[in-house]
């Protein structure tokens, strides 16, 4: 999997809290490694959407993360709330995440990142547009 990478990026990363940081970088990870081990998917692009850190591929929904100051004990990751994603993932996984409507997962900062299934959703979420028709997304 190629990864594409506006520099702007790293700045916002850079400039979060340090415990913040931690949490958003692990988040980042996590994305990057269900991308590569995503069948088909080819490129990934890291870009800023509304000054958040993003991830777009070409036939997949557009994955967001960020902190913001008004809730600072949690992160979000964000997700096209018109999707099935979100509505899919709590189906699937309710006992596993927190939600905010039908558009994030949220993760309070000291809370355990459940990997594998988080990376499952950012998989359906990359692919998204290949697997909408299937019934829970394939799931």
């Amino acid at each position: 999997m190629k990864l594409t990478s506006d520099p702007k990026v790293a700045a916002v990363f850079e400039n979060y809290p340090k415990r913040v940081k931690q949490k958003m970088l692990h988040l980042r990870k996590l994305v990057l490694s269900a991308a590569s081990e995503t069948e088909g998917l080819e490129k990934l692009e890291e870009t800023l959407k509304w000054g958040e850190p993003s991830f777009l591929t070409k036939f997949g929904s557009t994955v967001r993360m960020d902190w913001k100051e008004k809730t600072p004990d949690q992160v979000a990751v964000y997700f096209k709330c018109t999707s099935k994603l979100v509505p899919t993932f709590k189906e699937v996984y309710k006992d596993k995440f927190n939600f905010e409507g039908n558009r994030a997962i949220v993760f309070k900062l000291n809370e355990k990142i459940p990997e594998a299934e988080l990376k499952h959703c950012f998989a359906m979420a990359l692919s998204y547009h290949q697997i909408k028709n299937i019934p829970l997304l394939g799931a």
